[in-house]
């Protein structure tokens, strides 16, 4: 291999890294989002401006936005810090829910208050409107709270 061809070998590597790709900008507001809002693709810009001395713990990746919820007000062409976002919550505080039990077959759906907010996955606790147990039970995607057996 003769050097000019090992010089364009490494220099095709080197600008294969990541240092050497263009440089990304940081998603900013393209408008003012609200408290509650969801975050959608087309509320985001990316902002340049920020290159050179980025806000400490602002989002970088827009897949880390776009689908979570507001906590605070965000306005336009500002950095989003991670704080000010979350995900979108399934279950609320003093909403009604279906609470679910299902067992070797057997599947009992009564209506329950919820007592705590909640994500998709997590463990919270209701209040069965019929009985007034509290019980804890995982939130489902559909919103509804599955109790288990035991």
């Amino acid at each position: 291999m003769t050097l000019r061809r090992l010089i364009f070998a490494f220099a095709a590597t080197v600008c294969a890294w990541p240092a050497c790709a263009a440089p990304r900008g940081l998603p900013v507001p393209a408008q003012v989002i609200y408290p509650g809002d969801r975050i959608t693709d087309s509320m985001l810009v990316e902002s340049q401006d920020q290159q050179q001395n980025p806000m400490p713990g602002a989002i970088w990746d827009r897949a880390d936005l776009v689908g979570k919820v507001a906590r605070r007000t965000l306005l336009p062409n500002r950095p989003i810090p991670s704080i000010a976002v979350e995900e979108p919550r399934a279950v609320s505080t003093g909403g009604q829910v279906q609470l679910v039990f299902q067992q070797d077959g057997l599947i009992i759906v009564t209506t329950a208050q919820a007592l705590q907010n909640g994500y998709v996955g997590q463990v919270v606790q209701v209040r069965n409107l019929d009985s007034g147990l509290v019980v804890s039970g995982v939130v489902q995607p559909d919103g509804a709270v599955r109790v288990s057996g035991g």
